[in-house]
């Protein structure tokens, strides 16, 4: 039987397709359909629409908390996308993240992909936290636009 967070994941991907890539939602009214609590919603959003896997969020809040989801479609400039999304530090999993939604879209091969990997690990800049991240960041954006 599948969890609560991937029924939900499910309904999110159901309505995504429905709308071409765009879904508002009213957190209350999906939990209620779905019988759960509107938190459980806010979670599998959080955690699952996120930018670094090519989605934007807008939240409203009052009136049942609306929310707009829309995926960014990878022939719409994803790589101006990726490079708003990254900000001013990067953690690794986020990177390897980002990185392998590159390589899905084929804006990368495999090849590169291994490389931004291999050069964003921890191991590989040898710095402590926040720096580390900061020039983890700065790397990562270089290596995007040098790509295009």
């Amino acid at each position: 039987m599948a969890s609560m967070t991937d029924v939900i994941e499910n309904m999110l991907m159901e309505l995504l397709a429905e709308g071409g890539g765009m879904a508002q939602i009213q957190r209350n009214t999906l939990a209620s359909r779905l019988n759960c609590v509107p938190s459980q919603i806010n979670y599998v959003i959080q955690t699952r629409f996120t930018p670094e896997r090519g989605y934007l969020i807008e939240s409203r809040r009052g009136g049942g908390g609306g929310v707009k989801i829309v995926r960014v479609a990878p022939e719409s400039n994803y790589l101006m996308h990726v490079l708003n999304s990254v900000g001013g530090e990067l953690d690794f999993d986020t990177a390897r993240i980002f990185t392998q939604n590159l390589l899905d879209y084929e804006f990368i091969t495999p090849r590169e992909a291994k490389l931004i990997v291999g050069t964003l690990r921890d191991s590989a800049l040898p710095l402590q936290s926040p720096e580390r991240n900061q020039l983890r960041a700065n790397i990562f954006k270089n290596m995007l636009l040098a790509l295009q």
